[in-house]
């Protein structure tokens, strides 16, 4: 027999064998894909940014698809209506969950919190924060060289020039938590968004004892605890010589807003306070 012929024999065989095993196998191990699956992504906002906790909105689908609730399960940039739509493609009932935002806990601008030194390196807060620390006497507070600014994939925050500061568009925020997964300092949180967008939040992240903290920045929370004595609802708690105010709480009264004596509880969409002498005196506090 011709040794092409043979060849061309013994190749087919094992190309034909092999093709066998390969359908045997994928037949086998195959996992059948629901079909409601390209329904429920189509129903996403398609922005793959993470916020969910997923890797994209495709695995966040599949997980949909699986879970028999969704107490756990939440797309940040679609909110209420979109986790709605996917429910109703499942025969499900989505949890209703309040709108939030990104807020920076943060109001110690360049007039606020002096520069004690000057940084000369790597245009990164997260290489700031390992090397440096910051150019200011405030340990905790922005860095100012926008890491959340180049994470956000929304366009969502700007750098305010004369402030120093990262300023949060609540138009364009979807809420995904880039920005707070991104920032070394922990500075920004997910807040509700408040009825007409109001919400009340201590603006600080400083935890150095009153004198300290009020010598870095003139208006950073000094642990005094008066936000927490005037609040009637339990929302304000004190560590580490910082307050906090919990949004699920808090009734908007604005009484802490009042008594704060270094204005460090910031209002939002609020109208003007009615004037009141609440000056602070640094001298006045006194450490143990």
């Amino acid at each position: 027999m011709n040794l092409t012929l043979i060849a061309i024999i013994t190749l087919g065989s094992i190309g034909l064998f092999i093709s066998i095993l390969l359908y045997i196998t994928s037949q086998k191990f195959k996992v059948l894909e629901d079909p409601r699956l390209d329904d429920v992504e189509a129903a996403l906002p398609g922005a793959n940014c993470g916020g969910c906790g997923f890797a994209g909105c495709r695995n966040f689908a599949e997980a949909c698809v699986k879970t028999t609730n969704f107490e756990t399960l939440l797309c940040p940039v679609g909110g209420s209506d979109t986790m709605s739509k996917v429910a109703s493609i499942l025969g499900k009932e989505a949890i209703k969950t309040e709108p939030k935002i990104a807020v920076l806990r943060c109001n110690g601008s360049c007039a606020d919190r002096p520069r004690t030194s000057i940084y000369d390196g790597a245009a990164s807060c997260t290489i700031a924060n390992a090397t440096f620390g910051g150019d200011t006497g405030c340990s905790y507070g922005c860095l100012g060289l926008a890491d959340c600014v180049k994470a956000c994939i929304f366009g969502a925050l700007k750098m305010n020039e004369k402030t120093g500061l990262p300023e949060v568009d609540e138009a364009k925020c979807t809420s995904c938590g880039a920005c707070v997964k991104t920032c070394p300092k922990n500075l920004f949180e997910l807040r509700d968004k408040g009825p007409e967008s109001k919400r009340i939040f201590v603006n600080c992240m400083n935890r150095d004892k009153g004198a300290l903290a009020q010598k870095a920045c003139a208006v950073a929370c000094i642990g005094c605890g008066k936000c927490k004595k005037v609040c009637g609802y339990n929302a304000i708690h004190l560590a580490g010589n910082l307050a906090y105010i919990d949004f699920k709480a808090c009734q908007l009264c604005r009484q802490c807003v009042e008594v704060c004596p270094t204005k460090a509880i910031t209002e939002h969409s609020f109208p003007p306070l009615e004037s009141k002498d609440t000056k602070w005196v640094p001298q006045q506090i006194k450490t143990k």
